[in-house]
């Protein structure tokens, strides 16, 4: 396995407006390739919008979402990948031929489709379809997996796309600034992001606090800690729909620590150099290997009911 020069891109995506989220994926791809990064990865639903989908009826998502690959969607980030020679990971609604509508997310190169992975619990929209399987392919001579934002809470999900093989785990996101039950938990107001070049700081404060950073701070690294993976972080940063959100796009090694950060208050990447050597001197490699799964397997593997209900906030 040799290096790999993996980006990760934050930018303010228009709900619906795909030739615009992709002329900007376009333009980031453009950018990172000529940095020398070999992949770049955006966000969850970085091509359609994402937070305005919870007011769509089955209807105006089946318009929204497109098949896959024969979708144009599709057919344009596979134009983008093969002009600037980078391979792009990016996110869309799904449809496919029995009308069932998936949260989807897709890598491709020069070549066209090379995965493409289905969320695993999807909520911000009642007609969306789970899906039922995880994902491992091949990119650049690395082993590669896809988890979307929830998925990334069920820590059972991060393990077991690491037992299947994965060096690189994707995590596409629309996250953080948003309330929960945690403290320090809430919305950001949209006024200091309009007002970002005359006070910079009074955004910054807000986007590093409990509501944005700090919180991502306490379980991320530790999901690249416990497995010995890197972890590719994307997440856009603007207004999605009426709700701001505050990037932070990263690359984590397989220590837990951030190779590279989106700092910027705007559309931007971030370049990590991403060693193989690490895979292994990693304390997630010798924990994996230690495993006792007798102890636990019929702890972890029993049946449930779930009792999740997720109720998706407006910012009212």
């Amino acid at each position: 396995m040799e290096k790999l020069k993996v980006a990760t891109a934050q930018f303010e995506n228009k709900s619906g407006d795909k030739a615009y989220n992709l002329q900007q994926i376009n333009d980031l791809a453009a950018k990172a390739a000529a940095d020398g990064a070999q992949a770049i990865a955006f966000h969850e639903c970085s091509v359609t919008g994402y937070t305005f989908a919870r007011h769509l009826s089955k209807e105006q998502m089946l318009d929204l979402a497109e098949f896959i690959p024969d979708g144009p969607s599709i057919q344009r980030l596979t134009a983008i990948a093969r002009e600037h020679n980078i391979a792009v990971l990016a996110g869309l609604f799904e449809k496919d031929a029995a009308d069932k509508l998936y949260k989807a997310y897709v890598c491709v190169d020069k070549n066209g489709l090379v995965a493409k992975y289905r969320k695993l619990h999807p909520f911000i929209n009642p007609h969306l379809t789970p899906g039922d399987e995880y994902v491992v392919f091949d990119l650049l001579g690395w082993k590669c997996g896809i988890l979307i934002c929830y998925d990334n809470n069920v820590i059972e999900n991060v393990r077991a796309t690491a037992l299947l093989g994965a060096d690189i785990l994707f995590m596409p996101h629309v996250t953080m600034c948003t309330p929960s039950s945690r403290p320090g938990a809430g919305f950001v107001d949209p006024a200091l992001w309009h007002n970002r070049e005359a006070d910079p700081t009074s955004l910054r404060l807000e986007f590093d606090s409990l509501k944005g950073r700090g919180w991502l701070m306490k379980w991320l690294p530790a999901r690249a800690y416990d497995n010995g993976i890197y972890v590719v972080f994307s997440n856009p940063i603007g207004m999605d729909d009426d709700q701001l959100k505050n990037g932070c796009s990263m690359v984590l090694d397989p220590f837990g620590d951030i190779l590279a950060e989106c700092r910027q208050l705007g559309d931007g990447f971030a370049i990590a150099t991403l060693t193989p050597e690490k895979l292994q001197q990693a304390g997630g490699y010798r924990y994996r290997k230690a495993r006792r799964p007798g102890l636990y397997r019929d702890v972890i593997g029993q049946q449930h009911t779930s009792e999740q209900k997720v109720v998706w906030l407006d910012n009212k």
